[in-house]
């Protein structure tokens, strides 16, 4: 192992505490992994040795489970687990008074240079950790669940949080193998909970109202959305669903979705503005001339999915 890699305290050994020691530990990096509760921590470890064994199986580690889980150490003391530490990734439940507390801590024992993370799901740093004399050093970087399956992470600074902090963080995590996004400011949820609940909220009402079953929605989604968006976004979906691109699908489907938000009570129009910056986004990606090319390109990663999902049907 590298002596100069990063020394990462992880603090919360649930299920998101585990996936964090595993994403760290198969970077090649000292974990240490915090929980106040003995039988917890030698649960976790075992976890930790269970999902590495099937990621070897399926080809997805570069040495053994062994080799990964020796680069992990278990502690119930919290000063002890953050001494030296680079980053400090809290994994605590989605309590606010727990992390206030908490983050007082940290704040208190972790080395004036470590990163302050927190995993929060929906609660921004600056709720937990604006009356810390370290708040400069604190923000929120989110990972998909779980991460050492999906990459994206969101980094999310506090209005306090020092511009250093965030490239600090945001190269650490790319280092270790994680795919960072950041957020201009705080907003409750972030990004990744706010696309995923107002899936969540139609998908509520559809039952709600009699529309569809449970098992026909999840449908939908598994064997029709989710199979473009497992490797484009919403913007690039619809993009590449109309010819002449985003601009034209806003004006022949724009009216339709406003009328289907109001129908939710949501009032939310894709202004010409709007859709102005959404397209030119988008441009700068995929020129219009390159449409074409980029059509090609999604229908051969549907056909890829497709072979493959055929091989599993057989096999």
């Amino acid at each position: 192992m590298n002596p100069s890699s990063p020394v990462v305290a992880v603090i919360g050994a649930g299920s998101i505490g585990v996936a964090f020691a595993i994403v760290f530990a198969r970077a090649g990096w000292t974990l240490r992994l915090q929980d106040p509760d003995p039988q917890r921590l030698k649960t976790a470890l075992d976890e930790v040795a269970d999902r590495c064994a099937d990621l070897s199986r399926y080809g997805l580690l570069e040495e053994t489970p062994s080799a990964l889980c020796a680069r992990i150490s278990l502690h119930a003391d919290l000063e002890t687990a953050v001494a030296d530490a680079s980053l400090v990734q809290e994994c605590a439940p989605e309590r606010l008074d727990l992390k206030v507390e908490l983050f007082r801590r940290l704040d208190a024992c972790a080395p004036a240079s470590a990163i302050l993370a927190s995993s929060s799901s929906a609660l921004p740093s600056s709720r937990f950790a604006g009356e810390l004399p370290g708040r400069a050093r604190c923000l929120v970087a989110h990972p998909g669940n779980p991460p050492y399956l999906l990459p994206v992470i969101e980094i999310v600074p506090a209005p306090f949080t020092e511009p250093d902090v965030v490239e600090r963080a945001s190269a650490l995590y790319a280092e270790a193998g994680l795919s960072p996004i950041r957020l201009n400011r705080e907003i409750e949820g972030f990004v990744f909970n706010r696309l995923q609940g107002a899936l969540l909220r139609e998908a509520y009402c559809l039952v709600r109202d009699g529309i569809s079953s449970v098992a026909d929605i999840d449908k939908v989604v598994s064997q029709g959305l989710g199979l473009r968006w497992a490797f484009m976004g919403p913007f690039e979906t619809v993009d590449l669903n109309t010819r002449g691109g985003i601009g034209s699908h806003a004006q022949k489907m724009g009216p339709a979705y406003a009328r289907m938000g109001a129908e939710r009570g949501q009032q939310d129009p894709w202004t010409a503005e709007l859709v102005a910056t959404v397209e030119s986004q988008r441009r700068a990606l995929v020129p219009l001339e390159d449409w074409e090319e980029r059509v090609a390109w999604r229908d051969r990663q549907l056909m890829q999915a497709a072979r493959e999902r055929a091989k599993r049907d057989r096999d």
